[in-house]
């Protein structure tokens, strides 16, 4: 897997996850569109990891810097 993601799209994947995680902590979303919301941040918060978004690759985008 090459490296697709630069640093600003990862901290912006993790905040929003960390957003959705509050609403649905605090119950503000919830039932079917919570927990399509919750599997959403987790795969923000793994393709943040790994510095690789599949969608990224389809699309032929890459937001790294270039060496």
């Amino acid at each position: 897997m090459k490296k697709n993601m630069g640093a600003a799209d990862k901290i912006i994947r993790v905040l929003i996850a960390l957003v959705i995680g509050f609403l649905y902590y605090k119950g503000i979303i919830s039932g079917a569109l919570g927990i399509v919301l919750v599997v959403l941040a987790v795969i923000f918060v793994l393709t943040s990891l790994v510095s690789f978004c599949p969608v990224y690759s389809l699309l032929g985008i890459n937001t790294c810097k270039r060496s």
